[in-house]
């Protein structure tokens, strides 16, 4: 393998090329990305960097120091892909041709109808993104988050710190209720209500109103929320699109093994057999999670991490490499002045007990248990502790 072409270069495809270069590998390497940016952190988007106490430079992923040693291809999107022939099609009408191809596209905000012809209404994903909300808040004094997931919830705070007037529209009838359960979304809910978040649940957004700019949101039931600004923080898509007609199997994400290797199109059954020297890592891969019995697409920033590491395994091993031992899913979010982390699978549980602190002080750990084995743990402000839970769900037997 001397030719290595690695398509996304943010996180994912930033890790999967170190991993190969710690793993050995010396050949050519190519990273591709649509963004003219080089790879940046984007957890801090919709909270510091957009509060302006980051500068840009400080989501730079990449040390001073570093270098990889690789032709970065910046501002060139992957338009198509033959995996048979492992060649990259690019929006610059050049071609790529590799011996290993890495799938590190990532994912879109998804958008509203009407959306893109108001000035006003943002989603939050990129850096571009980033820049033009934060530009926006500035002389905002009302905003609606539409969507009450991280991205929305974590919005909703930043604004609330800033002085603004907050409004979050939430379809479901409590936000992260499909991360946490229903019963631990409460004690989120009642954090964002007494700092000053107004909360509607069970609220659908019929159009967002406005000429050129927007000025409000209009509820199926009517009601109508004055807004100098809006977020649309209603999930988002992998970026798969440009793999249509490429051999691959496609679902919610890259279908891949447990290696990270991506599936043919054309066999049959769960799992078939793997496209020779094409992995796929980061929020637009799926890999196959035998204890979940289903592939499993996770978004969350260390996911990528773990996976980036097996991914350049399996590549330069020609699928040789064990695949990855599955870890129960990680997730955190700082909002207000509260750390949230979560850890394991709620819907697995049958119940949820508050073992440490109390929800109406903002300071809790809750243990999620399926019979008396436990299955996930919440720890709001309680970092030491949550810590230890982690160690011991992580360590577990599946």
């Amino acid at each position: 393998m001397r030719i290595v072409c690695v398509v996304g270069a943010s996180l994912a495809g930033l890790l999967t090329a170190r991993a190969l270069r710690a793993q050995g590998y010396d050949g050519r390497l190519v990273l591709v990305g649509a963004e003219t940016h080089r790879p940046y952190d984007r957890p801090p988007l919709s909270k510091d960097f957009l509060k302006g106490a980051l500068d840009e430079a400080d989501l730079a992923l990449e040390a001073d120091d570093e270098d990889l040693g690789a032709e970065w291809r910046l501002g060139v999107a992957a338009v198509g892909l033959d995996a048979a022939a492992r060649r990259v099609r690019l929006s610059d009408g050049t071609e790529v041709e590799a011996d290993g191809i890495v799938i590190a596209t990532g994912a879109s905000a998804r958008r509203l109808p009407g959306m893109d012809d108001l000035a006003g209404v943002h989603t939050l994903r990129t850096l571009d993104d980033a820049r033009s909300l934060r530009h926006d808040l500035a002389s905002a004094k009302r905003m609606v988050v539409i969507g009450g997931g991280f991205i929305g919830t974590e919005v909703a705070a930043t604004a609330c710190d800033l002085g603004l007037e907050v409004t979050l529209v939430e379809a479901g009838k409590t936000p992260l209720a499909g991360v946490v359960g229903a019963q631990m979304a409460e004690a989120i809910a009642a954090l964002h209500e007494r700092r000053g978040v107004r909360l509607l649940r069970g609220a659908r957004v019929a159009e967002l109103t406005g000429e050129e700019r927007v000025d409000g949101v209009r509820l199926t039931d009517g009601t109508l929320l004055p807004a100098d600004v809006v977020v649309a923080g209603i999930g988002a898509a992998p970026n798969i699109a440009w793999l249509h007609g490429s051999g691959l199997r496609l679902g919610d994400g890259v279908l891949c093994d447990g290696g990270g290797r991506a599936i043919h199109d054309e066999d049959g059954g769960e799992i078939g057999d793997a496209a020779p020297g094409i992995v796929a890592v980061g929020d637009c891969a799926a890999w196959f999670d035998p204890a979940l019995g289903r592939y499993d697409r996770c978004e969350h920033w260390t996911a990528a991490r773990r996976r980036a590491a097996v991914a350049a395994e399996t590549l330069l091993s020609g699928g040789a490499a064990r695949p990855a031992r599955q870890r129960p899913a990680y997730i955190w979010s700082d909002q207000f002045d509260v750390k949230i982390q979560f850890v394991g699978h709620a819907r697995h549980a049958d119940t949820v007990v508050v073992e440490e602190g109390n929800p109406a002080d903002h300071s809790f750990l809750a243990v999620y248990r399926q019979g008396e084995r436990p299955v996930a743990v919440l720890g709001v402000n309680q970092v030491r502790l949550f810590s230890r839970w982690r160690r011991q769900l992580e360590t577990a037997a599946v």
